[in-house]
């Protein structure tokens, strides 16, 4: 026969809610009382019934999390962030990728798959602030990005203009005044493009150096071999520049690598700037310094508040939007003078 919760409490020698509680992750039982119960579950095996607990629960006990593209390391960097985060809630997620194209996003947002999980975090690419509307669900949803701000919903987003503000403050304070970007989006305002385009140029009018547009190169996706196209675009037009920031790590990567293939050697030319931290990021050679947006407690947060919402928060007003902190992390690439 198998082992029940009956079992379990005589073993520990706690009731069976106590069992239970400890089961679901309640918060407020003894550490003793939690360990003792935790090592009679281990000792008999005991394998809960998750099909007839969430049942009882009107819960599926996973969550969806929707992400434009695993194959950029930022979201997957993300995605493994989030499963691990949810793990300790004891929530299973799905990921669907979108690939950053408005109407998928849109028709997730309504697809009958969503009632196999208890909430969504999602990160849309393709919608806009015209798409505010269709934020409106009837599931708790936790929106990432900044592509749509004053949503009806909780965001967790990061400090893209503070944080790009101070990477080329960084620059500017090792002396560099030709800071070259790369991976700027025409035209956008919203968007990590156009907020850290704007945190660069506040940083720059605030030193009193002129905007340069000759100095911007513009990608679609932020993959290296757009940011070495952009870099290889920037040294074909002959116009001189002493750094580079690239608007996330990926990008100034690939521009690294188009500076050493021209012969520019980075830093002792050309310093290099990226944003994201990635782990790959502190292996390059050289190592990319870069901005530390705040990536693990935006999983957190974002886990965290989904699993609130689910629990019986739902009728607190959302939180606009809360923000990450953001370090610049020195490494060999534009190393702190």
């Amino acid at each position: 026969m198998s082992t029940t919760l009956h079992d379990v409490a005589r073993l520990a020698g706690v009731s069976i809610k106590t069992v239970s509680n400890v089961i679901n992750s309640y918060p407020h039982i003894r550490p003793a009382t939690r360990e003792r119960v935790e090592r009679a579950i281990a000792e008999l095996g005991y394998t809960p019934n998750l099909t007839a607990r969430n049942l009882r629960s009107g819960r599926t006990g996973a969550i969806t999390l929707a992400l434009p593209y695993l194959g950029l390391s930022y979201f997957a960097e993300l995605a493994a962030a989030v499963i691990a985060e949810a793990e300790k809630l004891s929530l299973v997620v799905l990921v669907e990728q979108t690939g950053g194209d408005r109407d998928r996003e849109l028709d997730l947002l309504k697809s009958p798959r969503l009632k196999l999980t208890d909430g969504l975090i999602f990160s849309p690419l393709g919608m806009s602030q015209d798409d505010i509307d269709a934020l409106t669900v009837s599931y708790p949803l936790v929106l990432l990005g900044e592509r749509i701000f004053n949503a009806p919903v909780d965001h967790i987003t990061m400090r893209n203009i503070d944080a790009a503000r101070a990477a080329t403050d960084y620059l500017l304070g090792l002396g560099r005044r030709r800071i070259a970007v790369v991976g700027a989006h025409e035209g956008e305002v919203f968007g990590s493009a156009g907020l850290r385009l704007r945190g660069y140029r506040e940083a720059l009018e605030r030193a009193g150096i002129a905007y340069d547009p000759n100095l911007v190169s513009y990608a679609t996706l932020w993959h290296r071999s757009n940011g070495a196209r952009s870099m290889r675009e920037l040294l074909d037009r002959g116009i001189p520049f002493d750094a580079v920031f690239g608007l996330n790590d990926t990008l100034a990567l690939g521009a690294m690598r188009a500076l050493q293939e021209a012969g520019r050697r980075v830093p002792d030319d050309i310093l290099v700037m990226g944003f994201d931290n990635l782990d790959e990021a502190g292996y390059s050679i050289p190592s990319l310094t870069t901005v530390d947006p705040g990536q693990p407690w935006i999983a957190r947060t974002a886990v965290q508040t989904l699993h609130r919402r689910i629990t019986g928060h739902s009728s607190l007003p959302p939180v606009a939007a809360q923000f990450a902190e953001f370090e610049i992390v020195a490494r060999e690439s534009a190393p702190a003078g």
